[in-house]
């Protein structure tokens, strides 16, 4: 129990410095569930440091196959992988959403290059939409037709991400902006890794990939109403304000060489004062109709 509640109080502190955003909207969570979205972030975030953080891209794979063996019972686990697997069971979501992330995770290895559209969205299934998954089962959400709503959330903030960090993805060797867009802009991948790539060329194909977050983020809307009364203003806060840093992105003229883009603090209140009202107009009972 001590340790257990070590690894929650670490997570709690992980949570409220790398997530700025999730840990604004938490505070709408029930402590039980703040904390279980704690532990599943970090274990998340671990995952994804092993790979950014390797002294060598080997090490990286072979530490984040350590954790994949933990999950499939052949080696003992971690405080931290134990802690993370007490919340699986209790809260019911499939372990196969932790290894379609390490798959994720494993493919920023080496240089990366996606050539469509589908690939970014694949991508953003495997690193992102998995943690939509998981925390269905954090918020209770039953119903299995919201799935793939929580899955379009987590893709449309991960390509919010990739349109934001540009740049810093290019300098670790990863272009993320599809090569066909690219390439229809008169850009070649190498030219973003090499600091090449003409900025003004770059700008409208953020924004092409903006208006694509828009319509998963709007996918995401519907899947609302199967999540119970509470945890809904948390969800409905964390992506009104994360798709609100593709608002400030369009403030800076989706110039790549702008810095940053960050919601400020008085603008994200302003949205988490939006998103409860638009939770508390959804029905109130989680909905079974398939077709929505």
């Amino acid at each position: 129990p001590e340790a257990s509640a070590a690894i929650v109080a670490e997570s709690r502190h992980v949570l409220a410095r790398h997530a700025r955003t999730f840990n604004l909207a938490s505070v709408f969570l029930t402590p039980s569930q703040r904390d279980d979205a704690a532990v599943v972030y970090t274990f998340c975030r671990t995952i994804d440091d092993l790979v950014d953080e390797a002294a060598h891209p080997a090490i990286g794979r072979h530490e984040v196959n350590a954790i994949r063996s933990m999950l499939e019972g052949r080696t003992a686990p971690t405080p931290l992988v134990e802690a993370f697997l007490r919340v699986a069971d209790r809260t019911g979501f499939a372990l196969h959403a932790a290894t379609d992330l390490m798959d994720g995770v494993l493919s920023d290895i080496g240089d990366v290059t996606f050539q469509d559209d589908w690939e970014l969205i694949r991508y953003g299934y495997s690193v992102a939409g998995t943690v939509g998954l998981m925390m269905c089962g954090v918020i209770g959400v039953s119903e299995d037709w919201a799935l793939s709503h929580a899955i379009d959330l987590g893709i449309a903030m991960q390509i919010t991400n990739i349109c934001r960090d540009v740049l810093e993805d290019a300098g670790r060797r990863r272009v993320y902006l599809p090569a066909a867009r690219l390439r229809l802009a008169g850009v070649e991948p190498d030219d973003l890794r090499n600091g090449r790539a003409d900025p003004t060329k770059i700008g409208p194909v953020v924004q092409d990939l903006l208006h694509l977050a828009d319509e998963y983020y709007e996918s995401a809307d519907h899947g609302m109403k199967a999540i119970p009364a509470r945890p809904r203003v948390a969800i409905f806060a964390a992506s009104r304000v994360y798709r609100a840093i593709g608002t400030e992105i369009r403030r800076q003229r989706f110039d790549i060489t702008a810095g940053r883009a960050v919601v400020p603090h008085w603008r994200k209140m302003a949205w988490v004062t939006s998103a409860i009202a638009q939770a508390l107009m959804c029905p109130l009972a989680p909905s079974r109709d398939h077709n929505t």
